[in-house]
């Protein structure tokens, strides 16, 4: 009984040591590649096969598909990489990780025990100043490591019969093809890695205490058990993050599914296939079978990514899009059946975006000027509306064009100019908001005289607003000359206020840490007049008439 105590130990002391040495192995390998594999996930396309290809590569190099799948929701989580992306590369990363049940197999090889030398080796090399060289010896003494672990596991099963025994009436016990993928799955999720699961499993077949039969089911157990780690890392993520998740989750339960559903009844055929040609290597049998599993389920998959996208789509809603829908007020796609109410209505629609520009521009320059940070949360809200519905009515106006007569069409053209126009007054109003947060952290702040110089550009800016949403409505041309006229007038204050500024700091009395923010405001001022002039101009003239010419 003793014996069997220890044995269980050493086996679960060998588990542990496998998965140490696999993680530094993996650290290793990381350090050496990191950056450039990072760079590389940043430059994919929307190409399946070459973001299949890139996570088996990155998944190869790192031996971790936990690894790669954390930086693709890494990714997907900062808006630089597609759930399509996303998904394609993990289903890459599951058959990169292939190679770890491969390299686990090779303990069954007679020279395996001398393999163990090699953690001596890196260990030295550890020992090195230079980088690349430390994180070779980390990869070389995982590696060791790794089949040190893998010989202590075998060697705690074979030094004693009981224990062989007791593995075997455990497996025969459960001896049902679903529950045995039932228990690979739950081991995978415990450990929390499929490699660690694989790797404990091809030390069992190789002592002969597992049938090939029965690991074929762990495996394909195991390749939903190691879904966890990539559900864990969604936690708290957007619902990008968590759709990309699910989307995983489903393929690898389906696709596990399925194999089962054939592997059952042709448990005896793939049985003899694989003992035909690895024979009594069972070890490097089960790798390959690992292999061949993910490599054709994963490729077969593919297809369906862009459909189980659309539907977890409908089944898990965007919030933050149903918030933002909320912000459009008179576009929506059914009005293109009847292009002249379709007309009205984003005519409409531009300028309810034009208001919420007026209305975070001053609540921009209220920041900036007085540091009144209140309205913060509203401020960042409303320019993510303004950007959101510059790019619905950008999207409305190009599947209206086709329905539109030609002068109307002329008139549509002058639109994209408009609405690009005001979503560059939004960005402004954001601008000010980031100057006054640098102004904040620098502990700066704007003299009551300066205050005082911006308000009589910031009321002309008003008044600009005014006349352009009238010209909304009347289209007059006496509007447009006085909209230039005040125009004029934004770019003689430009000049008179950064004279007097200079003049201050001449004087010593402003300080010379203020003229950064002083000029950059005044100029972005200068430049919110200029945008609203290019607005009147676009709307009294949308078909290019002579801006001179009479009513």
């Amino acid at each position: 009984m003793e014996e069997l105590i220890l044995s269980i130990i050493t086996l679960f002391v060998g588990a542990a040591v496998f998965i140490v040495g696999m993680n530094m192995m993996s650290s290793g390998l990381k350090k050496s590649t990191g950056r450039g594999l990072k760079r590389l996930l940043k430059k994919i396309r929307n190409n399946r096969f070459a973001c299949f290809g890139i996570g088996t590569t990155v998944t190869a190099l790192v031996q971790s598909s936990a690894a790669t799948g954390v930086m693709a929701i890494g990714f997907i989580a900062a808006g630089a990489m597609t759930v399509f992306q996303g998904v394609n590369i993990i289903l890459g990363a599951y058959v990169g990780t292939t190679v770890t049940g491969l390299i686990a197999s090779l303990s069954s090889i007679s020279i395996s025990k001398y393999f163990v030398i090699l953690a001596v080796i890196g260990v030295v090399l550890m020992f090195f100043k230079k980088e690349l060289v430390k994180n070779i010896g980390e990869i070389l003494a995982g590696l060791g490591i790794l089949f040190f672990g893998l010989s202590t596991m075998s060697g705690a099963i074979m030094g004693n019969a009981d224990l062989v025994k007791g593995i075997e009436d455990f497996f025969d016990l459960a001896n049902f093809p679903l529950l045995l993928l039932l228990i690979g799955a739950l081991v995978t999720a415990l450990l929390q890695s499929s490699s660690a699961s694989i790797g404990i499993t091809v030390a069992m077949v190789s002592t002969g205490a597992l049938h090939f039969e029965q690991a074929m089911y762990l495996v394909l157990g195991a390749t939903i058990g190691t879904v966890i780690t990539l559900l864990i890392a969604t936690i708290g993520g957007n619902v990008n993050v968590k759709r990309t998740g699910i989307i995983v989750l489903i393929i690898r339960v389906v696709s596990a599914l399925v194999a089962l559903a054939i592997c059952w009844p042709l448990s005896s055929f793939i049985t003899d296939g694989f003992h035909f040609i690895f024979g009594d290597n069972n070890a490097l049998a089960i790798a390959v079978f690992h292999v061949i599993y993910n490599i054709i389920f994963m490729l077969l998959a593919l297809p369906f990514v862009k459909p189980l996208e659309k539907l977890v789509e409908k089944l898990i809603k965007d919030k933050e899009q149903e918030k933002m829908k909320q912000s459009l007020k008179y576009i929506d796609n059914h009005l293109l059946n009847t292009p002249t109410i379709a007309m009205m209505q984003v005519k409409r629609e531009i300028i309810n975006m034009m208001q919420l520009a007026k209305d975070n521009l001053k609540l921009g320059y209220n920041r900036i000027v007085n540091q009144d940070n209140t309205n913060d949360k509203e401020l960042i809200e409303t320019e993510d509306k303004i950007d959101y519905i510059n790019n619905e009515i950008t999207q409305f106006l190009i599947n209206l064009t086709h329905n539109v007569s030609l002068n109307d069409e002329k008139v549509l053209g002058s639109y994209f100019h408009v609405v690009n126009d005001i979503e560059r007054i939004g960005d402004h109003a954001y601008n000010f908001y980031e100057s006054s947060l640098k102004m904040v952290d620098n502990d700066l702040s704007f003299s009551d005289t300066a205050k005082k110089e911006f308000d009589s550009m910031f009321s002309v800016i008003e008044q600009m607003f005014e006349l352009t949403l009238v010209i909304f409505h009347d289209r007059s041309k006496d509007s447009l000359k006085k909209l230039h006229d005040l125009e004029n007038q934004t770019d003689e204050l430009k000049n008179q206020l950064s004279s007097a500024h200079y003049e201050r700091i001449q004087n010593k009395t402003c300080h010379v840490e203020n003229s950064p923010f002083y000029t950059t405001l005044v100029s972005e001022l200068e430049r919110v007049a200029d945008h609203l002039v290019n607005i009147g101009y676009s709307i009294v003239n949308p078909i290019g008439d002579d801006p001179n010419e009479k009513n």
